[in-house]
């Protein structure tokens, strides 16, 4: 049974499941019937940061146009230009055991393509969850579903994997941003 979180919430990942190192994080959404005339097309992305909170440098920015990290621990499974369907939109999947030591933590956001042009923000935006699941077995261990209601953001910082000594956590973030991938890519330190 996956433990289901609030805004906030920080909950252990691997502790409460040895040996876990293989696990694939889930996004999903839907859209709000509007009649701005464009698609929408969300995007999940994930930050591998150092103790700083920001990326030891842009290749720590795995996304649409850079699918793997260099270091075989992160790897986007693509883009989905339209979020129909049941299930995940996007995953991102992580393999623990190979994340570099220089990273502290990894942050997963989802961001409208072109909102601004478009019009577009994350108040036409529903059922949003973001959820964690082992890859061996598929049984979903943590689910945060963003209840919130963001009006004007077109970016969100949905949660993050987090070091804990030798273990690993999450944490619900839920925090939302003006600007799109730029002002979040700025926010981690990203060359954008």
């Amino acid at each position: 049974m996956a433990v289901s979180l609030q805004k906030g919430q920080k909950v252990d990942l691997t502790k409460t499941n040895p040996g876990l190192s293989k696990i694939v994080v889930g996004l999903g959404w839907d859209t709000n019937k509007y009649d701005g005339g464009s698609d929408f097309d969300l995007d999940a992305a994930a930050f591998l940061c150092g103790a700083s909170g920001k990326v030891n440098g842009d290749e720590d920015f795995v996304f649409y146009n850079n699918l793997k990290h260099a270091s075989g621990s992160v790897e986007h499974l693509g883009d989905n230009l339209t979020g129909e369907g049941e299930g995940d939109d996007e995953q991102i999947k992580i393999d623990l055991s190979k994340v570099p030591a220089n990273v502290d933590k990894i942050d997963f956001t989802v961001t409208i393509h072109e909102a601004d042009t478009r019009n577009q923000n994350f108040g036409q935006v529903s059922n949003a969850y973001i959820r964690i699941f082992d890859e061996a077995n598929n049984t979903e261990l943590i689910r945060y579903d963003l209840g919130e209601d963001f009006s004007i953001e077109t970016a969100v910082v949905v949660g993050e994997l987090y070091r804990h000594g030798s273990e690993w956590k999450f944490n619900a973030i839920g925090s939302g941003f003006q600007g799109g991938l730029a002002a979040l890519g700025r926010n981690f330190g990203v060359n954008v």
